[in-house]
């Protein structure tokens, strides 16, 4: 369970404050995915780093129970100068988990080879984009965090994507935010549209999509 008790997120701009969250509350339940929609800039992905942790609300309380992931596909924190293995023993120290089986799956999963011995810094994006993609795979989670993009690279590595998301619904409950309704439809059974700093629930999926397509 992921439990949201009246968040506020505030930035200072040059003109002010800037309200993104404005006192949204609800909880996500394991076995029950849901998708977060909103129009670029309306807070999804501000909401998604409060939800794992990676920033605080300006007030409010964010209880977890179970594991909670980082945004799946994310390669911003991999350090440059160390390689892809390094990177990913890094991680696995973190969240203590055994790097050898680790290893193995980024391996079969994302074909990098020996590039995984070469330094991050000279990957090209795709080849970035597969070590996050598959390092945030090989880790399994009780909620995982999805942000917009859910595959990369060429159509055989999308389809080896489209099966380990099928796998992860199966065993763990997805959190999805995007502004692309096939996206959340495909993955997710609520959802919830964000705007103006406020959120609406929806039940009914085709329902939450029409009135997102409205705003």
């Amino acid at each position: 369970m992921i439990q949201a008790s009246h968040i506020v997120k505030r930035y200072k701009t040059r003109s002010g404050f800037k309200t993104v969250l404005d006192d949204v509350s609800f909880t996500l339940h394991r076995g029950v995915n849901v998708g977060f929609l909103g129009r670029n800039g309306a807070g999804k992905s501000t909401l998604l780093r409060i939800l794992g942790g990676a920033e605080e609300p300006t007030s409010g309380t964010i209880i977890r129970k179970g594991t909670v992931s980082w945004p799946i596909g994310f390669s911003g924190s991999f350090q440059g100068s160390m390689t892809g293995y390094e990177n990913l023993r890094f991680v696995c120290r973190i969240y203590a988990v055994d790097y050898k089986s680790v290893v193995d799956f980024v391996l079969n999963f994302t074909e990098l080879e020996d590039y995984l011995h070469m330094p991050v810094a000279s990957y090209s994006s795709g080849m970035r984009a597969k070590l996050a993609f598959g390092l945030s795979m090989a880790i399994r989670f009780n909620f995982y965090l999805i942000d917009e993009v859910t595959a990369v690279g060429d159509a055989k590595f999308k389809r080896r994507c489209e099966l380990e998301f099928a796998k992860m619904k199966e065993e763990s409950t997805l959190v999805v935010v995007s502004h692309n309704p096939n996206t959340v439809s495909t993955f997710c059974e609520k959802v919830y549209v964000l705007d103006g700093g406020k959120l609406t629930l929806f039940d009914d999926v085709k329902k939450g999509l029409e009135i997102y397509e409205k705003l």
